[in-house]
């Protein structure tokens, strides 16, 4: 599946790194669809920005989503409540590959404050590139995480 659109989205800790995520993109042709936060000044709630990445995933609305805060923890905690999504916080380049390839991860989240901006856009990159396997043994385990959710 070539991944065309995506979602981002960030709280008030991640918002600069979500901004220079979605140009990166858009200079790649990718259509982005952003959930917010579009300001560092306020304090605001990194589960609702999770929230709205994470349903428009499950939704098919977005092929993938990207979130940032200040560790990619909250947000990617926030992100796997929701059905049918699958987010890894991701913190180089193996990481982010072994996330989609192993894990069929449909979301990244990257830690602003952990990551400098080019390390971030390395590891989308590789993200990007990388499909979820199929051999039988990750797929059997995405399924049972799969049934977790029933």
């Amino acid at each position: 599946m070539a991944i065309k659109k995506i979602a981002v989205g960030a709280d008030h800790a991640g918002w600069k790194l979500k901004e220079t995520l979605a140009r990166f993109l858009k200079r790649r042709k990718v259509v982005v669809i952003d959930a917010g936060t579009h300001q560092d000044t306020a304090r605001v709630d990194y589960p609702d920005y999770a929230k709205i990445v994470a349903r428009a995933v499950a939704a098919g609305k977005a092929d993938i989503g990207i979130l940032c805060c200040g560790t990619g923890i909250g947000m990617s905690i926030a992100a796997n409540k929701i059905r049918r999504t699958r987010a890894a916080v991701v913190w180089n380049k193996k990481s982010a590959a072994l996330a989609r390839e192993h894990n069929g991860a449909n979301i990244v989240c990257f830690g602003a404050r952990l990551m400098s901006e080019r390390a971030a856009e390395e590891s989308l990159d590789v993200f990007l590139k990388t499909t979820p396997s199929k051999e039988s043994r990750h797929r059997q385990r995405i399924a049972k995480i799969a049934k977790l959710e029933q």
